[in-house]
């Protein structure tokens, strides 16, 4: 028996054959819609995908560079050589390079200090007090008189002093106008004058005419001060001191043993570099090498032995040649300052300076 249609009908044999061919047709064109669909959405993203593709790949239109400044050239920096090529005849070179680094340690710094001393005293063998002087008050009185003037110039104007006052008691009771007119070439010679008179009258009174030997006692002296002191005890009673005149201040900071500036607090750090028993000797060679080699404004750099141990090498003349025409006061040609130097310069070919008026 047929089914019965919706409108209340039957269904014929062939309608109920027919259906489920329609179903089937119609789902496969469903489903060739949704695959045309699905190509042509494909399609179109290929389509997209080239289309940026070939935007990605057109060339891009160049702009014109901005042009790049040139930087400035690096200030070239002078490096100490190995060895020093141009230094003083007959001294030994530099044994190695050691560069001083900004932040050196103390003990660092302890030994770069020592091996410049070790060095200096290799190319100054022979370094001495550069006054004339044959006991301590000639010493003292000479060194008073060394102040804003050179050496060589109070050398050559005591002999005069000394043979007219030959002692403390002598010098205490002259004509301080005769004293001036002696005095006259070393500069100052009115304040100089009342310094050397007032300190042979101290002796005299204070000292039973002796130099005291202790510091305390030294610088009571008028004109006296610890500078002045310890030249006297080192030299004329063999204690030990540091002299802090300006070449040993100088040179002391130009090579970073401190940045001090007061001398009582250089001689106090540089005196912890070193011992006690050295305190004499490096005074010596450090202000020998500042008179000689290291001068204040152009230092003789490509002369000097102690180039590569030396943090601001490269403030002078760095050319062998040139720095050698820097040097001054030694041996081949210059005169030293005294004119009574000690048998050992006078051995190793130094030369005595001339008298007041010679030449």
């Amino acid at each position: 028996m047929g089914e019965q249609s919706p409108d209340g009908g039957r269904k014929t044999a062939n309608q109920n054959k027919t259906e489920p061919v329609r179903k089937a047709a119609s789902t496969k064109k469903a489903a060739s819609a949704r695959s045309a669909a699905s190509k042509a959405t494909a399609t179109k993203a290929t389509a997209s995908k080239s289309a940026a593709s070939k935007k990605a790949a057109a060339p891009k239109k160049t702009t014109k560079a901005a042009p790049v400044k040139k930087a400035p050239a690096a200030k070239k920096v002078a490096v100490a050589p190995k060895k020093a090529t141009a230094r003083l005849k007959g001294t030994a070179p530099a044994k190695a390079v050691v560069h001083p680094p900004g932040d050196e340690s103390p003990t660092a710094l302890v030994r770069r200090a020592r091996r410049i001393n070790r060095e200096l005293a290799e190319v100054f063998p022979y370094a001495h007090p550069e006054l004339d002087f044959e006991n301590p008050f000639q010493l003292v009185v000479a060194t008073v008189l060394s102040a804003q003037t050179t050496d060589l110039r109070v050398n050559q104007t005591t002999p005069s002093l000394f043979a007219k006052y030959p002692t403390p008691e002598d010098l205490a009771a002259a004509n301080p106008e005769e004293v001036e007119e002696i005095l006259r070439p070393c500069g100052f010679f009115r304040a100089k004058t009342k310094s050397v008179i007032g300190l042979s009258k101290a002796l005299v009174e204070d000292f039973g005419g002796e130099v005291p030997g202790r510091l305390e006692d030294l610088v009571k002296l008028p004109g006296v001060g610890r500078k002045t002191a310890f030249v006297v005890l080192g030299n004329a009673f063999g204690r030990p001191g540091i002299t802090v005149d300006t070449h040993f201040q100088r040179l002391v900071r130009r090579w970073r043993w401190t940045g001090e500036s007061d001398p009582d607090k250089i001689e106090a750090a540089v005196g912890a570099l070193f011992p006690k028993s050295d305190w004499t000797d490096l005074s010596h060679h450090v202000i020998w090498h500042g008179r000689r080699i290291c001068h204040a404004r152009k230092p003789a750099c490509g002369a000097c032995p102690i180039a590569p141990l030396c943090p601001a090498y490269g403030e002078g003349e760095t050319d062998p040649e040139k720095a050698k025409k820097l040097l001054k006061y030694e041996k081949g040609g210059f005169p030293g300052q005294r004119l009574k130097p000690p048998q050992a310069y006078l051995d190793a070919g130094g030369t005595p300076a001339p008298p007041l008026g010679a030449g």
